[in-house]
C-alpha cells in the first residue's frame, strides 16, 4: 500500500533480501554498511525516499532534523522527499542544501540535532542514498538502522495531525560554519601552494576556502558543482586522479587534495604528482601516533604493513567489518572499555582522528595534512611503508550469483586448506599475504583485494580468484 494509505498511518511492502532484491523480482533499496543507497528512480524513488525518513523520524523520535546534500542531479529532488518524510511525522527541518556529509555532522553536533545527509558518496552519478547521524553528528550504527528498517517494512509509524507537521528553515551558512570550525582546531601554515580536485562536489565549496585561510596559495580543478561528474568518477581512485597530478606538477604544488562525491574521504597527491596509496599513509600516520598500548581501529582489508607498524610500536590493531559505520561502532566500543584509540579509519581515504571528533572528515584531514607536509614532503613520509595490493571488481546479475560466487571462493579455499576469516566477506591467509573477497553493500559487484610482498604475486592471486569464478562460472 502506498505512502499515506490506510487509516492507520502509513503502510508500505519493503520485503527485500541481502542486496535490497524484491522476492517477487522487483529492484530495492539497499541497506549496506555505508548507509541506504540506490539508482535513482529505480529503487530510491523519492516515494520510497519519503518512506525512508518518515520511518527514520519515528524510529528516532526526532523534533528536529538537518538535512544536507551532495551535488547530484538527483539531490534536491530526493532532499524534497526526505523533507516531506520527516516534517509528516511532525520533526522540523533545516534544509542547509548541499553541503560535505561532514559538515552536516558538524551542523548536527553544534545544534544537537538529528541528520539526513542526501547523497552517493562515492558511488556513479546514477545512484543516491541516505545516511542518517545522530545528535552528537556521528553516524547511526547497525542496530539502529535495523529498527529504521523493519519500521519501513512494518509501516509502523504514524503521521503527525495537521496541526503538528514539522517546519521547514533555510539554513545558509553552514559551510561558512563549518569551516570555520575547521580553522578554530588547525595551525595556521604559510607558503604552502596547494592544488585541489574536489571532483564537482560539494568539497568544492569548502576545501579550497580552507586552505586559502590557513595561509596556502590555492589552485583548483573540477570544483564546479556537477551532479553529472563529467571530468572524472567521484570516487578518487588513482586512475580518476591524473589531471590533478598534472596540476601538481605544473603548479610545483607541495600538495593536491581530492574529494569523494560527499567529501568524507580525501585522498593526496605528493609533491612529486604520485597519488599516495591510502594504506601507505595510514601506515606513515599510525608511526606517528601509536604509543604502547593505544588502539588503532581500522577494516579486515587493511594492509599487512599497518599491522607491523602498530606492532612494533606497542600498539593494538583492532580490524572490523569494513564501512564507516562499522568504524565508530567499534571506536565506541573500545573508547567505553577505556582504551586510546588514536587513529581509524580505512585506506579509501576515510580517517578518523577519533580523539578530535568522531567523523570521516575529509577537509579536516586535509587541513592537518598541511601541517604536516610543511615539516616533511608526503614522499618522504610515506616512502618507508610499500605496499603491493591489487584490486577487482566481479559484476553479478542477482543475489542467487553472488552467493555462488562467494561458495566457489570458500570452496577454493576449504579444498587448499588455507585459513579463512569470514568477518565481511571471505579473507584468505597465504603464505605472502591474502585475498579478501566481499560483496559491496551499494553496488551489484564482489569486490577482490589481495596484498603479497611484491605487485606480481599480488596480481597474480588476483587473476586466480577472478580465473576460478570465470571457469566455475561458464
Amino acid at each position: 500500500m502506498p505512502f499515506g494509505a490506510g487509516a492507520n498511518g502509513f503502510s508500505v511492502d519493503r520485503r527485500r533480501n541481502d542486496f535490497g532484491a524484491d522476492p517477487r523480482g522487483n529492484s530495492m533499496v539497499g541497506f549496506g554498511s555505508s548507509g541506504i543507497r540506490g539508482v535513482v528512480n529505480e529503487e530510491l524513488t523519492p516515494q520510497v525516499v519519503t518512506e525512508i525518513a518518515a520511518a527514520a523520524g519515528h524510529t528516532l523520535a526526532a523534533e528536529r532534523v538537518a538535512i544536507g546534500r551532495d551535488t547530484r542531479t538527483s539531490g534536491t529532488m530526493l532532499a524534497n522527499a526526505a523533507s516531506a518524510g520527516f516534517t509528516a511525522v511532525g520533526a522540523a527541518v533545516d534544509r542547509l542544501g548541499s553541503i560535505p556529509t561532514p559538515g552536516l555532522q558538524a551542523y548536527c553536533r553544534r545544534h544537537r540535532t538529528f541528520g539526513c545527509m542526501v547523497t552517493g558518496s562515492h558511488n556513479p552519478p546514477r545512484y543516491n542514498g541516505i545516511k542518517l547521524f545522530d545528535r552528537d553528528g556521528i553516524e547511526v550504527t547497525g542496530g539502529t538502522l535495523e529498527t529504521v528498517e523493519t519500521t519501513l517494512e512494518t509501516g509502523r509509524y504514524t503521521p503527525a495531525g495537521w496541526r503538528d507537521i514539522g517546519a521547514e528553515h533555510e539554513i545558509n551558512d553552514a559551510c561558512d560554519r563549518y569551516v570555520d570550525e575547521i580553522l578554530q582546531a588547525v595551525d595556521r601554515v604559510n607558503g604552502l601552494t596547494v592544488a585541489v580536485d574536489p571532483g564537482h562536489g560539494p568539497g568544492g565549496f569548502v576545501t579550497p576556502k580552507l586552505c586559502r585561510a590557513l595561509g596556502c596559495s590555492v589552485t583548483t580543478i573540477n570544483d564546479e558543482p556537477d551532479g553529472t561528474f563529467p571530468a572524472r568518477s567521484p570516487e578518487p581512485r588513482p586512475a580518476a586522479l591524473s589531471d590533478l597530478s598534472r596540476l601538481v606538477r605544473a603548479a610545483t604544488a607541495d600538495l593536491g587534495i581530492a574529494h569523494d562525491g560527499d567529501a568524507d574521504r580525501v585522498v593526496f597527491v605528493d609533491e612529486t604528482g604520485v597519488v599516495v596509496d591510502g594504506n601507505e599513509l595510514f601506515a606513515a600516520l599510525a608511526a606517528e601516533r601509536v604509543t604502547p598500548g593505544d588502539v588503532v581501529v581500522t577494516a579486515v582489508n587493511a594492509s599487512t604493513v599497518l599491522a607491523e607498524v602498530v606492532d612494533d610500536r606497542g600498539g593494538h590493531l583492532d580490524l572490523t567489518p569494513i564501512g564507516s559505520a562499522n568504524i565508530v561502532a567499534r571506536i565506541r566500543e573500545r573508547h567505553a572499555a577505556g582504551d586510546e584509540v588514536v587513529l581509524a579509519g580505512e585506506a579509501n581515504g576515510g580517517i578518523f582522528f577519533p580523539n578530535e571528533r568522531l567523523a570521516r572528515d575529509g577537509p579536516f584531514v586535509a587541513a592537518r595534512m598541511l601541517a604536516t607536509v610543511a615539516e616533511t614532503p608526503l614522499s618522504t613520509m610515506v616512502a618507508p611503508y610499500d605496499v603491493s595490493m591489487v584490486r577487482r571488481r566481479i559484476e553479478y546479475g542477482a543475489t542467487a550469483s553472488r552467493d555462488r560466487i562467494m561458495d566457489v571462493i570458500r570452496s577454493y579455499a576449504c579444498e587448499r586448506d588455507r585459513p579463512v576469516d569470514e568477518t565481511d566477506g571471505i579473507r584468505i591467509e597465504r603464505a605472502d599475504g591474502w585475498v579478501l573477497a566481499r560483496p559491496s553493500g551499494t553496488e551489484p559487484i564482489i569486490r577482490v583485494v589481495t596484498e603479497a610482498d611484491d605487485e606480481e604475486t599480488a596480481t597474480c592471486y588476483a587473476d586466480e580468484i577472478i580465473d576460478l569464478v570465470e571457469r566455475e562460472l561458464r
